[in-house]
């Protein structure tokens, strides 16, 4: 025969409430990792664009252009972004690709690779130029001064968004998107912060608790051992 203490039970144990965690804060889900990787991508390609188009232009005092036609194809086809740097006349080599302004007078410029560079009577420098998709080769002869640079590199397709910016719009898409990528920056940051701790405090609140039966129950709650009455 069993005492009446000993049928107590621990049913008045006291537990913790455990946490759920979303699938959209979850590292280990699926959508976590293609929200971020998107994120990062996103972020990656838009500063990859201002700085080929605006930042390291002005930085290094090049400028940037838009390939119009097809007479540097294959490497240069229409709607290349290419940036020039301006290039000393006694660094350029035949087989350089260059800007250059053909007309006195007329601001169109030109890009073509150096075709030869030869000397007249008067020891004054002559760039011939010709078009890589071209038969035959430019019917100008250029001195020094009408050349204005080196193509230093090119980026496919980003010359028709370079299009699209004047000089104004250069200087307003410098101000609002140093903001905005800042902004979305520290955002991402204190996303994955706030992830971090959140983790952080499960972790605290599993370790905290105690699993021992009975720990948190009342004290005639526990069960007593059984005796044997004669």
């Amino acid at each position: 025969m069993m005492s009446p203490d000993a049928a107590a039970t621990s049913d008045g144990a006291r537990h913790r409430p455990e946490k759920t965690v979303s699938g959209d804060s979850d590292p280990t889900s699926v959508w976590w990792w293609v929200r971020n990787v998107v994120s990062w991508m996103l972020l990656l390609a838009v500063v990859g664009v201002l700085l080929a188009i605006v930042v390291v232009p002005r930085l290094t005092g090049a400028t940037p252009y838009t390939v119009l036609t097809g007479s540097m194809e294959p490497d240069l086809p229409p709607g290349t972004l290419i940036v020039v740097k301006p290039t000393s006349a006694t660094d350029l080599r035949a087989g350089d690709v260059i800007t250059f302004q053909p007309y006195s007078g007329n601001p169109e410029v030109v890009t073509h690779r150096i075709d030869g560079i030869f000397y007249d009577s008067q020891n004054q420098m002559r760039i011939y130029t010709k078009g890589d998709a071209n038969n035959v080769a430019d019917d100008w002869a250029l001195v020094p001064e009408q050349v204005r640079g080196r193509v230093w590199y090119s980026v496919p397709q980003l010359g028709r968004v370079n299009s699209l910016l004047s000089g104004e719009s250069r200087s307003v898409l410098i101000t609002v998107g140093g903001v905005a990528l800042a902004g979305y920056a520290i955002w991402m940051f204190a996303s994955a912060f706030r992830e971090r701790k959140g983790r952080a405090t499960d972790g605290d609140d599993t370790s905290g608790g105690d699993d021992s039966p009975g720990a948190d129950a009342p004290e005639d709650s526990r069960q007593i051992p059984a005796t044997e009455t004669k």
